[in-house]
């Protein structure tokens, strides 16, 4: 068997589960166009390598201001594996009780923010607890997951809830259980893993999507775009507006009120 081939080809029956979920997407970007066009935020959290459909999201080139990424870097940063900040460590913290509540302590939430939870197998404690302060706060929870290999994990939780049960919209990656799609003859463990690639297709849908609702209703979203497309003065003046209009969005995170 062609592993190169067979890979594109399991890309493909993701691209095509992607495409089952039209409805769920133009719901989860509804949602999310209520919160940016009220000037609040959508929360975009992940640990471990799902960070990277965080930063998919926002900030990045064809992305816009509306997203606040909480990014825990003690659960998030791989790069030493071993040693001071590794791999060990993050996996360990993924799992205590009451660090999400600790991170989301730092941001004012309003019940017009919005949630979005990327988790593959959604059993991990600190996504779980994300996605329940937010519900306590009465904000609407979407999660990423990667659904046959959720349903086929055991929680970590002793309750044995689940990202997926305490969403009130779920979307699938469409990987396999395990994430690794791919066999190699002679070796006994798969290789090769889908849940980055149906994750990014299903931030990429929402946020076309977002994007014309936005437009649509008259206030179109500021995108980051390259200079060889606008040319260098609008790629830096769209960049400046972006970030700002970022900044006063963020500013209202952190409006405590005075004891």
């Amino acid at each position: 068997m062609n592993e190169i081939k067979e890979y594109i080809e399991k890309g493909r029956a993701i691209c095509d589960r992607i495409s089952q979920q039209e409805n769920q997407i133009l719901q989860a970007a509804e949602m999310f166009a209520k919160s940016i066009l009220a000037g609040r935020m959508v929360h975009i959290f992940g640990s471990g390598h799902s960070r990277i459909m965080v930063e998919e999201m926002w900030p990045r080139y064809g992305s816009f201001p509306g997203f606040n990424p909480i990014v825990e870097l003690s659960l998030t940063f791989h790069n030493l594996v071993v040693g001071s900040n590794g791999q060990r460590q993050a996996m360990y913290l993924e799992n205590v009780s009451g660090f999400a509540e600790k991170i989301l302590r730092n941001f004012v939430l309003s019940e017009n923010d919005t949630a979005l939870i990327i988790s593959s197998g959604g059993t991990n404690i600190v996504p779980i607890e994300m996605a329940e302060v937010f519900k306590k706060n009465n904000i609407k929870v979407v999660s990423i997951i990667s659904t046959q290999h959720s349903n086929a994990s055991k929680s970590k939780r002793s309750d044995g809830i689940k990202l997926g049960d305490v969403s009130d919209l779920v979307l699938d990656t469409g990987s396999p259980i395990g994430d690794s799609m791919i066999k190699i003859e002679g070796l006994a463990t798969p290789v090769a893993p889908g849940s980055s690639l149906g994750g990014i297709l299903l931030i990429n849908c929402i946020k076309a999507k977002l994007a014309s609702i936005l437009t649509k209703a008259g206030q179109p979203p500021t995108v980051l775009t390259a200079s060889n497309v606008v040319g260098e003065q609008e790629a830096i003046r769209l960049f400046e507006k972006a970030y700002d209009e970022h900044a006063v969005r963020m500013s209202k995170l952190y409006q405590f009120s005075q004891i």
